[in-house]
């Protein structure tokens, strides 16, 4: 996000949607192994002794590196966006749209999927609604000395990033969502 210093805001905001959604879902997944039992953590610590003590370092990392990807990616809002963390409405407002639209795109891709909606419950829901649920909080978590380093533009409708954005949504839910088999 330094770097990109010069980019429009609209870069810079769809660059930090991204790595906050990769962050989230990466640390989150941690924690929803330990506690669940569930998932490819879960697999590689099966045979790990003592189990109990792999499980619960499983969640401690998971907690532990989740509020640091909160922190980073608030502090980035802030300072690479150039949202005043004074601005609750506004921090509100763009971190519940990308919550709330990568919930149902992540939802609306899994409900196609062959498997059935059993990959909905166990896989879509959780990394969409459970990983990224930090973004409806991470407000609270913003450092209070953190400014922004950038002017605060506002980040309005572009007609470009909306009809790119809706071409590859109808691509990741009908393309990706049902899946794609690879042949020799």
């Amino acid at each position: 996000m330094r770097s990109a210093k010069r980019a429009s805001v609209y870069l810079r905001f769809f660059l930090l949607t991204s790595v906050a959604s990769n962050l989230l879902a990466g640390t989150g997944y941690f924690f929803f192994s330990g506690v669940t039992n569930f998932g490819d953590w879960a697999v590689v610590i099966a045979d790990l002794h003592p189990y109990w003590l792999w499980r619960t370092l499983l969640v401690v990392i998971g907690m532990a590196s989740y509020y640091v990807a909160i922190v980073v990616v608030g502090v980035g809002l802030v300072r690479y966006v150039g949202v005043p963390r004074t601005e609750l409405r506004r921090l509100r407002k763009l971190t519940f749209i990308s919550y709330f639209s990568a919930a149902f795109l992540l939802s609306a891709g899994g409900l196609l999927n062959p498997i059935g909606i059993q990959l909905v419950w166990q896989s879509a829901l959780p990394g969409a609604a459970g990983a990224d649920c930090g973004l409806l909080w991470l407000q609270y978590y913003i450092p209070k000395k953190t400014v922004p380093e950038l002017g605060s533009e506002g980040i309005g409708r572009n007609y470009v990033w909306i009809i790119v954005a809706a071409i590859l949504s109808l691509i990741f839910i009908f393309v990706l969502g049902r899946g794609i088999t690879l042949h020799r």
